[in-house]
């Protein structure tokens, strides 16, 4: 059941989301969380400073409250489970974006000024990372 994959920074997308709310696939048939790797792969061919965060496709994430969800981890940092998204280019921009300040970061705390206008509102859970709990 479990896939072995790089060790870093990475957006974990999960690849059977919805495409919205109301719409589980687009006219071609194909889900939201696929558009959205897609989306973010596109991103990081535009803009190599971006590339250092790996996508990561995942079935079901299980966050089914939410459409096109991704999960925001990197060792040793604190990570974040984000939905609601659009499955296009300001998304995975923002998402992007988001996640290269948190590989950055010491702990995974990224500063409210620095996030993206993109990822504001889109957060579901945090999660410690593994042999860790925030006080």
């Amino acid at each position: 059941m479990l896939r072995a994959v790089a060790n870093g920074p990475a957006v974990v997308v999960c690849s059977t989301c919805r495409l919205s709310a109301d719409r589980r696939e687009d006219e071609g048939g194909r889900r939201g969380g696929a558009l959205l790797a897609e989306a973010l792969r596109q991103v990081q061919a535009q803009e190599p400073d971006l590339a250092g965060v790996a996508v990561q496709e995942m079935a079901c994430l299980f966050a089914c409250q939410r459409h096109c969800t991704v999960h925001i981890r990197a060792p040793g940092r604190i990570g974040y489970v984000l939905g609601g998204f659009t499955p296009d280019e300001a998304s995975a921009r923002a998402i992007l974006g988001y996640a290269a300040r948190h590989a950055a970061s010491a702990e995974g705390v990224v500063p409210y000024a620095e996030w993206p206008e993109g990822v504001k509102g889109h957060f579901i859970t945090r999660t410690p990372p593994e042999g860790y709990v925030c006080p």
